[in-house]
């Protein structure tokens, strides 16, 4: 007799999915900023999402029937939304890996959790519980012991803090756009109002390179010819597919669950750095990794657990 994979077992396969594609994206940024000195962050930005552009249009236009009755203001936050979550945070992102390691970047990113609970805290005046105060003491104590194990194994990298910098302010971004979403997923629904946040996204990146970019097309055909390849794999394997994947599983496991597994993400890119860009973590590093890990998965649940 056949045995089919339960609903939980597939969505945890989607999570898992999910979970390292979207782990791959430091590695490939780094891979493809290795290959000619006129591939920086606002190019590279700007390849992906001209590549994830055509399916998200697909995405929005057969999720459309999912929409309520919209305001002028569910649409003007939406663009909000979408141009502050997925555009000028991606692009603060691509910036920072610039000047600091795909492992860093991963943890210093893992932090957005922590950030939605502080914002919560001094906005809805929502009380932080001791154990809350514990787990966020161990995110951000972890993250700091590997940032600063980092700037003294390399101690001639003089933008070190400007890119622990940039990519701190992109999960301050990404966490002000979870924020923003819950009253978005209730009015376009959960499919249609990311595709749209998406595509958004999209073309507010596309806009910004041409306008900040001098002669942009001289300079998209003076790129090697692999820089195009990488663009498409962070646009779709990276982008596109984790996103898909993710939404899956959130139907089958909710987000506690999917969270959880999610949460592999840091391991599973500082192990793709060691193997594929020659990265290194020491003991230290590995550790404050472990309680950054520890600290946002008891945030993550927590807070899961009381919505």
């Amino acid at each position: 007799m056949k045995t089919y994979p339960s609903s939980s077992q597939i969505g945890a396969l989607f999570a898992i999915g999910a979970a390292f594609l979207f782990s791959t994206k430091a590695i490939f940024i780094k891979q493809a900023y290795a290959l000619s000195p006129l591939v920086d962050g606002t190019v590279l930005v700007a390849l992906r999402m001209a590549s994830a552009l055509p399916f998200f249009l697909v995405i929005a236009w057969l999720s459309r029937h999912q929409k309520k009755q919209l305001q002028p203001l569910d649409w003007l936050i939406l663009w909000a939304t979408g141009l502050l979550g997925y555009y000028f945070s991606s692009w603060l992102d691509f910036m920072g890996l610039m000047f600091i390691s795909a492992s860093l970047e991963r943890i210093i990113l893992f932090l957005y959790p922590t950030l939605t609970v502080l914002a919560s805290s001094v906005l809805f005046k929502q009380r932080l519980t001791p154990k809350m105060l514990i787990a966020l003491l161990l995110s951000y104590g972890g993250t700091v012991i590997v940032m600063l194990q980092e700037q003294a194994n390399s101690p001639h990298n003089e933008n070190f803090w400007l890119g622990a910098s940039l990519v701190f302010a992109s999960a301050v971004c990404f966490a002000a756009y979870l924020l923003m979403t819950p009253r978005l997923i209730r009015q376009f629904g959960s499919w249609h109002f990311n595709a749209l946040a998406l595509t958004i996204a999209c073309l507010g990146t596309l806009v910004h390179f041409f306008v900040a970019t001098t002669q942009p097309l001289q300079l998209l055909a003076q790129l090697p010819t692999q820089t195009f390849y990488y663009g498409l794999i962070l646009g779709f394997f990276v982008t596109v597919l984790p996103t898909i994947f993710m939404a899956l599983s959130i139907q089958r496991l909710g987000p506690a669950q999917s969270a959880m597994i999610a949460s592999i993400g840091p391991i599973l890119t500082i192990i793709l750095a060691t193997l594929f860009l020659g990265e290194y973590m020491n003991a230290m590093q590995w550790l404050g990794c472990a309680l950054n890990i520890m600290g946002v998965l008891m945030i993550t649940l927590g807070k899961k657990s009381t919505t």
